[in-house]
């Protein structure tokens, strides 16, 4: 699939740092190849936090913005797993 700008919510904005989350049927390994966010770019910057929500797999991780022009090219981190189980 493609980035949908319907699925990109800012969470939290400030002292020039904004919190994401993105919600999307695509696997990590998909939403963090080079421009995948490339429409956002204008909406992006280095270090801004988004928490990638898989909806097909499902698992969820913490990816950072590594590199954006801030008008066509954009580039996240391969992402951290964020644990889904309950040992207890």
């Amino acid at each position: 699939m493609a980035y949908s700008a319907s699925n990109l919510t800012q969470l939290a904005h400030g002292a020039g740092f904004k919190m994401w989350v993105y919600k999307s049927a695509d696997a990590i390994a998909t939403v963090n190849t080079a421009n995948y966010f490339a429409d956002a770019a204008p909406m992006l910057s280095v270090r801004d936090l988004m928490i990638v929500i898989d909806t097909a797999t499902p698992t969820t991780h913490f990816v950072t913005v590594l590199s954006c022009d801030g008008v066509s090219t954009c580039d996240v981190s391969d992402g951290t797993a964020v644990a889904e189980t309950d040992g207890d």
